[in-house]
């Protein structure tokens, strides 16, 4: 019976060791959980340590001490203490607290209770029982701690995972903070420089910009006095306008007018060309001039006594010859001959009035009608210098050709002023031996045969035939192409 009581003692007394081993660890590892915990909430602020307030009669009993006579061990508890304290429901905390400070007072009334003696079997072994009794109770308390520890510890390891990557991720935006600060303390120090470089550019932008106040209120004056000429200057151009409306309208009458006028005259114009041509035609329309030259050099033995010209008559010219008298006696009678003319030019005549008789011819080509000057005599009579001039021409010696072309060119651009249009085309022929030659072709096209024909049954306007043409507009060209 002893030794079943012996047995039964001791095996709670084992299984106490190895609960106060595990509690042990158990707590060891809590606590380097917790120093881990510690270190590694280092950087960040610690939160204060508030101790729970107990009865007088726990807070008085040490907890290791009843701990240990309950078969767990001791372990020192860290900051996590307190988190500990406040994990734990409140009705566990005071059961656990009132079983450990239970626990005392038993052991005080076994120790003060007496010795049963050695013969006392039966009260040993109701002590026995009840220190079982004891011992199962406090082994219950035990156990039911070190649930409540091992889910405190879970409860600590979930906040310290949690708390863990709390730590990262504050340690993450810490350096994403601490990056920032370096990108915002880099753009400052730009800023800075900046604000430098601006403030050494601000007094050039202040005198610019004084200058240039200067400049628009001098532009605003300036602008001012313009607006006043411009009202002015509009108020000249509505008067203007309104002149310039009353100028249209005298001028549509005008222009009215000068049609009226400009038809007259063009009437008036048909009317002189009628007339002049009736003029022409009455003086005939075939006239013969006679022109007298002067003696040459080689010619100044001779005289021209033979030659009379009537002073009341300059259409007249008169010839004398002295003939044997018939009668005899050496005597010489003198025969007259006298020739009728036009108009007949002694040998002082200038090539200008020459060229006075005829001038009313080239305005009767002009006026569309056919017309031909020709000059007629032997050789050495003066025509080339007539029709052309000496070689070396002057405005006082030029022949009857250059003066009528003159004469052509200047009427038709004064006629081009009341509307007429001219377009003229040039020839240049000679008849040498009845045989005529075109003077302005090429020696390839001398074999070409001319002849003189009538355009048509109805006209009676002649040409040549394989005749070359060439459209002249100034004196120039005609004097170049002759």
């Amino acid at each position: 019976m002893d030794n079943m009581d012996m047995c039964e003692e001791f095996q709670p007394l084992g299984k106490k060791r190895r609960l106060q081993d595990d509690n042990t660890e158990n707590i060891n590892v809590g606590a380097v959980n917790n120093k881990s915990m510690t270190l590694q909430r280092s950087r960040l602020p610690q939160p204060s340590l508030r101790r729970i307030q107990m009865p007088p009669a726990v807070a008085s009993t040490n907890p290791a001490g009843a701990v240990k006579k309950t078969g767990c061990g001791s372990a020192p508890l860290g900051s996590s203490r307190g988190r500990l304290a406040q994990s734990i429901p409140a009705k566990v905390m005071k059961t656990r607290v009132a079983a450990v400070a239970g626990a005392p007072s038993t052991t005080a009334k076994g120790a003060v209770a007496k010795r049963r003696p050695a013969w006392d079997v039966k009260g040993k072994l109701d002590d026995t029982k009840k220190h079982l009794l004891d011992c199962t109770g406090k082994l219950q308390v035990a156990e039911l701690q070190r649930k409540q520890f091992r889910e405190s510890a879970d409860v600590l390891g979930k906040s310290l995972s949690h708390a863990t990557s709390r730590v990262k991720e504050l340690e993450d935006k810490l350096r994403t903070a601490e990056s920032q600060l370096q990108s915002r303390e880099s753009e400052l120090d730009q800023l800075r420089h900046d604000n430098t470089a601006l403030q050494k550019v601000l007094p050039l932008r202040e005198a610019q910009i004084s200058s240039l106040t200067t400049e628009v209120k001098e532009l605003s004056a300036t602008l001012k006095d313009t607006k006043s000429t411009l009202v002015y200057t509009q108020l000249q151009l509505d008067e203007k306008a309104a002149r310039a409306d009353e100028q249209h309208k005298l001028i549509g009458s005008l222009e009215e007018k000068l049609q009226h006028t400009e038809q007259a005259l063009t009437n008036m114009e048909q009317e002189r060309r009628r007339l002049h041509n009736a003029v022409q035609e009455l003086k005939g329309n075939i006239r013969v001039i006679c022109r007298v030259r002067p003696l040459l050099d080689g010619e100044r033995h001779n005289d021209m006594m033979h030659i009379q010209f009537l002073p009341s008559d300059e259409k007249v010219i008169t010839l004398t010859k002295e003939h044997e008298s018939r009668t005899g006696n050496n005597r010489k009678d003198v025969v007259k001959h006298n020739f009728s003319f036009d108009h007949v030019l002694q040998p002082v005549a200038k090539q200008e009035e020459v060229f006075e008789d005829i001038s009313q011819l080239v305005q009767s080509a002009l006026d569309g009608y056919n017309v031909c000057i020709f000059a007629y005599g032997q050789t050495g009579s003066g025509k080339t210098y007539t029709m052309e001039g000496p070689d070396e021409p002057t405005c006082d010696t030029k022949g009857m050709i250059p003066r009528a072309v003159d004469q052509i060119f200047v009427t038709a651009r004064r006629l081009e002023t009341m509307g007429w249009l001219y377009k003229f085309t040039a020839s240049f022929l000679e008849i040498y031996n009845e045989t005529i030659r075109d003077l302005l072709v090429t020696k390839s096209q001398k074999a070409l045969v001319y002849d003189i024909k009538q355009r048509s049954n109805k006209s009676e306007q002649l040409y040549v035939t394989n005749l070359e043409y060439i459209s002249v507009s100034t004196v120039e060209e005609v004097g170049t192409r002759s």
